[in-house]
């Protein structure tokens, strides 16, 4: 069983960040589960464009407001507390952030944990990732 608390996870090498957001990740490749769960903070008045070429992502939206727009589309969602948004096709999207955002987000497969976003919102050691999951102690 893993248990882990955010306490102990602020400051560490999991916990990663960038101009206007931080992340930390509560489970990570290390584990062995095949899929990561962060805990994600945005700041208002910023915008990201984002795509996840090598993972799918679902992100819960706990406390803030702002909305998701496919690019491909120009579809566009609101983005408030309790409403899943879920990135099944790799989509290319920009997150608008208007009011500080915690997301509570899964990849698959899981992320090394230190890794930030690359300029074109990809991870960089993703390639690095089998999906498939070892077997646990």
């Amino acid at each position: 069983m893993i248990v882990r608390t955010l306490g102990e996870l602020k400051g560490s090498t999991v916990d990663v960040g960038g101009e206007c957001w931080r992340s930390v990740r509560f489970l990570t490749r290390s584990d062995n589960v095949g899929f990561t769960v962060t805990s994600t903070v945005l700041e208002a008045g910023h915008e990201l464009i984002i795509e996840y070429k090598n993972h799918i992502e679902a992100n819960y939206c706990i406390d803030g407001e702002g909305e998701v727009t496919d690019l491909e589309t120009d579809t566009v969602h609101q983005i408030r507390p309790g409403t899943l948004y879920a990135l099944d096709k790799n989509e290319r999207h920009k997150l608008s952030v208007f009011k500080t955002m915690h997301l509570i987000c899964v990849f698959a497969p899981a992320l090394l944990g230190t890794e930030t976003p690359e300029p074109d919102g990809s991870y960089r050691n993703a390639l690095d990732q089998s999906a498939a999951v070892a077997p646990r102690d």
